[in-house]
Parts: structure tokens; C-alpha cells; sequence
């Protein structure tokens, strides 16, 4: 394993790498070199690769398709598609729309952040969970939903968040 730092100095949050890994982020930057306009392809491989990219890979970019680093942030970090920390195996998101507002999804949030210990945009010390909120998933009759990866679980009730979130171990 290959140990990369922030490019930024920041020690407290090392990234590391297999070989193999880094040898498919070269792969990758080196097919699109010299195509203009490859940044999202090359980020959107990479993170298939890694499952984020962190500030060390974004620099490695940069430098590989010689564009500044500031571009490869803005892309990064403006799409949110693009993840910039590691992502749990399983991504719990909360509907924190109108109709599952009112029917108690603040309240699964809070069941949630409690149960995992970690906020929105977060993920679990272990990486088994990353937790977002959403606006609406579209299944307003079901509400209030919280969806773990492609499942949708309607009218639960913060009693029954220890239930599904067991069925993703």
C-alpha cells in the first residue's frame, strides 16, 4: 500500500492507495491526456477506481492533464456527484422533504445521526455507513422514507431505524 498525504499538509486525514490503484489512476489520466475537455470522464473514472477523490488525486490530475489544481477543485466541488472523503460500503439517506417533514423524518434524521454518530455529508468510523439527506425520493405516499443504497423504506418511524440499518452489515 501506497501512503499519499493531503496536498494541503493536512496529516490527520492520510489517503492510502494499493499499487494497483494508483497505476489505474495513471492509466486513466494518461487515455484522456490529450483530449480536451476530459476532466469529468478522468474524475468520474477515478472515483469509480477510489470511490472519492481526495485532494492528493486531484492534484495528481491536474498535474497529469496540465490544467491547474483551482479547476480540478471547482469541477470537484461543484458537481455532487463527485465525493472529496471516503464513502461508507452502504449510503443511508433521509427525506427531509415537505411531506416526510411533517410526518416525522426530522425525527428518523435525528434517530439516525444518533445511532451512527455522525451528521449528513458524514461517514461511520468504520466506513459501513454514510449519511445523507435528501429533499424528496419521490415516494411521498410512503412517507416519511429513508432509503439504504437502492431500498426504499416507507412510514418509518425512528424505532425502526435500528431494524434497517442492521440489515446492512
Amino acid at each position: 500500500m501506497l501512503n499519499t498525504t493531503e496536498t494541503d499538509g493536512n496529516p490527520k486525514s492520510p489517503e492510502v492507495f494499493s499499487r494497483e490503484n494508483l497505476a489505474a489512476v495513471e492509466a486513466i489520466i494518461d487515455r484522456y491526456r490529450l483530449k480536451p475537455g476530459a476532466l469529468i470522464p478522468v474524475l468520474e473514472e477515478i472515483q469509480e477506481v477510489l470511490g472519492y477523490i481526495p485532494k492528493s488525486i486531484q492534484n495528481t490530475v491536474a498535474m497529469g492533464l496540465g490544467i491547474p489544481l483551482s479547476e480540478v477543485w471547482g469541477v470537484v466541488t461543484f458537481y455532487s456527484f463527485f465525493n472529496i472523503t471516503p464513502r461508507g460500503r452502504h449510503t443511508v439517506r433521509c427525506c427531509l422533504g415537505t411531506a416526510c417533514y411533517v410526518r416525522g423524518g426530522k425525527n428518523n434524521l435525528d434517530k439516525l445521526t444518533s445511532l451512527l454518530q455522525i451528521g449528513p455529508g458524514n461517514t461511520t468510523v468504520d466506513q459501513r455507513f454514510s449519511l445523507e439527506t435528501v429533499r424528496c425520493v419521490g415516494a411521498c405516499g410512503l412517507a416519511p422514507v429513508v432509503t439504504a443504497d437502492e431500498e426504499t423504506f416507507g412510514q418509518v418511524k425512528p424505532n425502526h431505524i435500528p431494524e434497517i440499518l442492521n440489515a446492512f452489515s
